[in-house]
């Protein structure tokens, strides 16, 4: 596999999960969105940076699942500080359970060598 090619499988891999991962990571404490950029580089995501990670919270703030609330900073303008919504803790819950189950079924098929597949 040439690096290019392991880029995009990360890349896709990304995106199908960066939304579920957002939610998660505003659920254990609401942040700005500098500070979810932050989290998301802390965590190993390389979510691609501002221009990915707001439009994803608009959309999620579209669907019911985060609210935000204009604050004070200690340093500079207000800023939006984002958190999760009632509607948005029952997706997430449903979101866990539907990738259980799927890193499950992922798991299982990758460990099924015995097809004597190239390597």
């Amino acid at each position: 596999m040439t690096p290019v090619e392991g880029g995009e499988r990360h890349t896709q891999l990304l995106r199908g999960a960066l939304d579920m991962c957002m939610l998660a990571l505003l659920a254990k404490e609401p942040a700005h969105g500098y500070e979810l950029v932050r989290r998301l580089d802390e965590a190993g995501l390389d979510a691609g940076g501002y221009g990915t990670v707001y439009p994803l919270l608009t959309r999620m703030r579209r669907l019911g699942l985060v609210e935000d609330e204009t604050q004070e900073s200690p340093s500079g303008p207000r800023r939006k500080v984002y958190k999760v919504t009632p509607a948005g803790h029952h997706r997430l819950g449903a979101w866990r359970q539907q990738w259980q189950r799927f890193v499950t079924t992922v798991d299982a098929t990758l460990a099924d060598t015995s097809g004597g597949g190239l390597e």
